[in-house]
């Protein structure tokens, strides 16, 4: 069975673990914001999640447990732009602006230049 989970580049540079392809990983993981996801990468991707890996439980929602080996990784990336209709000081991801990249490792720390990096879908087998 595969499941697919996402991973905040937040909680990664916070306290998550690295990983490459090939990790067996178990991991507290809640229902995904897919409504997030898909604002930053698009319905298609968000529609892909079955998961969200969780560091941090915000009390409201008690987490699963997962455990397999993950089989692919890609880094997700996006363009930020103040919000038109709010205050100019925060940043949206801009719609279409995705940039998803396949990759063989997670460290939290996959930048590009003039993108902002939102974490990583990870394909797991379990």
């Amino acid at each position: 069975m595969k499941a697919t989970v996402w991973v905040d580049g937040w909680q990664m540079q916070c306290c998550g673990e690295p990983f490459v392809v090939g990790s067996r990983v178990a991991w507290s993981v809640t229902e995904p914001d897919s409504e997030w996801l898909a604002a930053v990468a698009g319905p298609a991707l968000a529609a892909e999640l079955t998961h969200a890996e969780e560091h941090h439980s915000d009390g409201q929602r008690d987490p699963d447990s997962l455990e397999g080996v993950v089989v692919a990784i890609r880094a997700v990336h996006y363009r930020a732009a103040p919000d038109p209709y709010g205050d100019p000081r925060q940043f949206h991801p801009v719609e279409g602006s995705a940039c998803v990249t396949a990759v063989d490792r997670a460290t939290g720390w996959d930048e590009v230049e003039d993108l902002a990096f939102a974490g990583y879908l990870l394909d797991v087998s379990v």
